[in-house]
């Protein structure tokens, strides 16, 4: 099961715009067909509200009932949180539900401290983590998304950064590339499939190659060699 996680307001209680959950649509579509034959289902969750609130942490708390909803209502199943924007610190912030066996977070939205101190990364540990930003992202900061990781790394191997090279927050520029690398990781963390190349390599490698990786052009034409 993937959970998409989609982007919202760092403040905000009013209803989330029904655009945020369309723009989502597309990539859900793609995930789900390069999942299909494997029985892949791929859900857009939408938040109560559109902002993360400070403490309140609103879509977040909405990640983690979507993940006992999964529970309930299909049973034992693996989890995948997708997030973008405010969405990838959402499935960041959830990876600690028990469902929850991977995490890919897409030009995170994080905050350079939190009230509390540093964004915590403890609920990482024994999750597979991918996150990918853009070098051109305007809205939301790449070097906060490296320190994170950096942060991760060091008690969670399974943590790894791709960048994309000119690309912005809306990571459209490549998006061919991106959904390809999605793709390849949900696949992998889900069903125990062989990752591609760059994956087992920047999952392998210490920081910071592994933290950034370049994500190369025409990534998923020839996935495995």
């Amino acid at each position: 099961m993937v959970l998409l996680l989609p982007d919202g307001e760092p403040d905000s209680r009013r209803r989330p715009s029904p655009l945020s959950y369309a723009i989502q649509l597309p990539f859900a579509r793609a995930l789900a067909r390069a999942g299909e034959g494997d029985g892949l289902a791929v859900h857009v969750l939408r938040y109560r509200c559109r902002g993360w609130n400070d403490a309140d942490a609103h879509p977040a708390q909405d990640a983690a009932w979507a993940a006992d909803e999964v529970q309930r209502r299909y049973g034992d199943v693996p989890v995948c949180l997708v997030g973008h924007g405010m969405g990838g610190r959402a499935a960041l912030r959830a990876a600690g539900h028990g469902a929850v066996n991977s995490v890919l977070a897409m030009a995170p939205w994080l905050p350079d401290r939190t009230a509390d101190g540093p964004e915590p990364v403890e609920q990482l540990v024994g999750r597979r983590v991918l996150i990918v930003h853009g070098t051109n992202d305007e809205r939301t900061d790449p070097e906060l998304s490296y320190r994170l990781a950096e942060r991760a790394k060091k008690s969670n191997r399974d943590t790894c950064r791709f960048e994309v090279h000119s690309d912005g927050h809306a990571l459209r520029q490549h998006r061919s590339e991106v959904v390809a690398l999605a793709a390849d990781f949900v696949r992998g963390s889900l069903f125990a499939r062989s990752y591609a190349r760059p994956v087992k390599d920047a999952l392998a490698a210490p920081p910071p190659l592994g933290l950034r990786m370049p994500l190369a052009a025409g990534f998923g034409r020839s996935l495995r060699h």
